[in-house]
């Protein structure tokens, strides 16, 4: 994976290209992952069907995910959107559409406000505009835990997120319950590790600044989502201008893996509009 000196920090990234290899005739596409994730949580099912509709696909692993560069003095979320202008710019591939999950629906939006020059459009899944009182509970708690030292076996980190971040419909589904459960188990976060992430999702309400997004964009939101409840995400999109808004049915907060086929057509859609 090569790596980008950006924004005084070293980011990792992949550029694929389009479905023939030698650039496809879509505009570059920029993935941005969300707390803990790194870039490669694409490759499965965003990547190929971005590359199939002709697009350059960019992912990158943010600031805080091993081996990027560290931060021993910390960052923020304006540093992280900075991140994601510089390594567009580094890469040549602005203006851009942009794709942000969770965290990275909070970095996306900061970039449109800070660089709206390098966006054309840009898709916000499991985003808000303000931190409600569950997301606050939950990155403290995150916080405290990883500060704490303990370790969680896996097998117990396993279940609890899968309770939190996929849907009824999969949890009744055994075998794919099983395939998610052994996923998680193998790669699920070290809180330890992405320590420096957790607590940039506890934003005030940013409703107001978002009104002067002047991109049009698309809120997608996961109807079982249990982390960014659909209402947060109704909220972000009545705050901006040329937003639209869509929620997909029978998934959870991870509903961009759960449900990837109708996550993808309805980004494609967009992106391609």
């Amino acid at each position: 994976m090569p790596i980008a000196r950006v924004n005084g920090t070293d980011l990792n990234y992949e550029d694929h290209y389009g479905h023939d290899d030698h650039g496809g005739s879509g505009e570059p596409v920029v993935l941005v992952a969300g707390t803990g994730a790194p870039g490669r949580v694409w490759r499965a099912h965003q990547v190929p069907a971005l590359r199939a509709a002709g697009h350059r696909v960019i992912t990158l692993d943010n600031r805080g995910i091993p081996p990027t560069g560290p931060s021993p003095a910390g960052f923020t979320l304006d540093d992280m959107a900075a991140d994601v202008a510089g390594l567009i710019e580094h890469l040549g591939a602005g203006p851009c559409r942009v794709v942000g999950h969770s965290l990275g629906g909070l970095i996306t939006q900061e970039l449109l406000l800070a660089r709206p020059e390098l966006v054309t459009r840009a898709v916000l899944m499991a985003s808000c505009g303000r931190a409600d009182a569950l997301i606050t509970a939950m990155s403290a708690a995150d916080i405290e835990l990883a500060d704490s030292g303990v370790k969680i076996p896996p097998a117990v980190s396993a279940y609890r997120q899968a309770l939190q971040n996929l849907s009824p419909r999969t949890l009744d589904d055994e075998d794919r319950l099983r395939d998610w459960l052994g996923i998680l188990e193998l790669a699920g976060p070290d809180p330890s590790t992405v320590r420096a992430q957790l607590g940039l999702e506890v934003i005030p309400n940013r409703l107001p600044s978002y009104r002067r997004i002047t991109r049009p964009c698309l809120v997608l939101a996961f109807q079982d989502d249990l982390v960014v409840r659909p209402y947060l995400s109704r909220e972000l999109a009545a705050a901006i201008p040329a937003a639209a808004y869509t929620e997909i049915p029978g998934c959870g907060h991870y509903g961009y893996l759960e449900r990837p086929d109708a996550v993808n057509e309805a980004v494609i859609e967009f992106l391609t509009g």
